[in-house]
């Protein structure tokens, strides 16, 4: 339940249980969902605060795969965690002290990375000098089936909060484009930089212990909890996150009380865990 909370789960077509090893084919970076590389910086690491150990958490990139066609591989590994999570009180999301990230181009030309890594650090320095962002080249069998590239940002915090922001641009399926219609126009590797640090910095000012993308899961997380207050703060709500308080109240019963702070432009939820218990548990 956990794992498949994200679309990006989806577009890689995984089944997965809790304490056994997966792997995946399909789309690793898009435009639609979070990619591998935010899944593997700040997902993976939002289950910590909720009592899940990180030993043995793992998710690693086999193949990258752009859109249309594809072609990533990756493998999860997830431990077998206690029956029940941790309830939490994370309303606190501290000072930005570093900004990490990653690069990748699949088919391209590796040049791209770097005119995507200077146009976001030439934004980021302006705020704070800790800029570490890495290049991901891939070619060949590893570089999936479609020519693409893009960036993955993340911003951790002084209390241990991780904001992510990315985006992918893909080159189109030359064989199914007909004569008549016109090569599409794609952002350049400068732009796409500036852009994605943009968003990062927004995601920061909108305050809140998670990023927008990450709402929905962290409340599905409070909502496993056992049944005792966990209290989170988030910036403004997203319509998948309110969605996902719709679905939360019909198929858990946990209601979420909601309270907005009008100082900092955040909201605060609390509510009362179901007690779901991971059946799976090995016993001995």
């Amino acid at each position: 339940m956990i794992v498949e909370s994200l679309p990006l789960l989806r577009s890689l077509n995984i089944v997965m249980l809790v304490g056994i090893t997966n792997s995946a084919e399909g789309i690793t970076n898009d435009t639609k969902d979070p990619s591998v590389d935010t899944f593997r910086m700040v997902t993976l690491h939002m289950l910590k605060h909720f009592g899940v150990p990180l030993e043995g958490l793992e998710l690693k990139i086999e193949n990258r795969g752009a859109p249309p066609r594809g072609g990533g591989e990756v493998l999860l590994r997830v431990p077998n965690i206690n029956s029940t999570l941790k309830a939490v009180n994370w309303i606190d999301e501290g000072m930005v002290k570093r900004i990490r990230g990653v690069t990748f181009s699949t088919n391209v030309s590796p040049q791209i990375e770097n005119r995507i890594l200077y146009a976001a650090r030439g934004l980021f320095n302006k705020f704070i000098p800790d800029v570490h962002i890495f290049t991901d080249h891939r070619a060949g069998l590893s570089g999936g089936l479609s020519a693409g590239y893009g960036v993955s940002v993340v911003a951790e915090t002084t209390t241990g909060c991780l904001i992510s922001a990315d985006a992918t641009v893909s080159y189109p399926n030359v064989d199914e484009m007909s004569e008549q219609s016109k090569k599409p126009e794609l952002m350049s590797p400068e732009d796409l930089g500036e852009q994605v640090a943009s968003m990062l910095l927004e995601e920061v000012a909108q305050g809140g212990v998670v990023d927008s993308t990450h709402q929905g899961l962290l409340f599905m997380l409070c909502a496993l909890c056992p049944p005792d207050v966990s209290k989170v703060r988030v910036g403004q709500l997203t319509p998948h996150a309110i969605e996902s308080l719709r679905n939360i109240k019909e198929f858990l019963d946990v209601k979420f009380i909601i309270k907005p702070d009008t100082n900092s432009n955040t909201v605060t939820l609390k509510c009362v865990g179901a007690g779901v218990k991971n059946l799976a548990r090995k016993i001995s």
